[in-house]
């Protein structure tokens, strides 16, 4: 949708920029593909360790949620966040501490006295804690679910102290 589209209100092309937009939408396979693309850049021996694994928890808690991600209502921001993640929050940060030298990352101090690496780090503790959080959250439905069918069938069936049946053979 243009400028002037906009500002003359003309609906077709409104619906026509949504239709474009839910085209862009990552699909499951753009989301493996963005996860196995980071796995492989953190894979280097040149990327340091910590960077690594990191990196490798991220991925794999995207991973676990991305089965689930119904679960936190498609279009809400939680699900919005483990597809950014996915695609473009995790790859971009990786991807800019790895456009710099190594010697001048991991040795001058960029922001707050902090180097490349360090930012770094606290960027992706920061993008594990959420997902961490996000995969709390999905899981947490299913055992909301299980925690109330429980008490149902308690309700239903227990009896902490119902009789015992005796039933002797006449």
């Amino acid at each position: 949708m243009g400028f002037w589209d906009w500002l003359g209100g003309r609906p077709e092309a409104a619906e026509a920029s949504a239709e474009d937009e839910l085209a862009k939408a990552p699909t499951a396979a753009d989301i493996s593909a963005s996860l196995t693309s980071v796995e492989n850049l953190v894979a280097d021996p040149a990327v340091p360790a910590v960077v690594r694994a990191r990196a490798r928890q991220i991925t794999a808690t995207v991973r676990n949620t991305l089965p689930r991600i119904d679960l936190l209502g498609l279009g809400s921001y939680d699900a919005y966040s483990v597809v950014a993640t996915a695609t473009d929050y995790l790859p971009e940060a990786i991807g800019g501490y790895l456009r710099l030298p190594r010697d001048w990352a991991d040795s001058r101090p960029l922001e707050g006295g902090k180097t490349a690496l360090l930012l770094l780090i606290d960027q992706l503790d920061l993008l594990a804690s959420t997902m961490d959080q996000i995969y709390n959250a999905a899981n947490t439905t299913d055992a909301a679910a299980l925690i109330t069918h429980g008490r149902f069938l308690q309700e239903k069936f227990g009896h902490a102290h119902a009789p015992e049946l005796n039933v002797s053979p006449e």
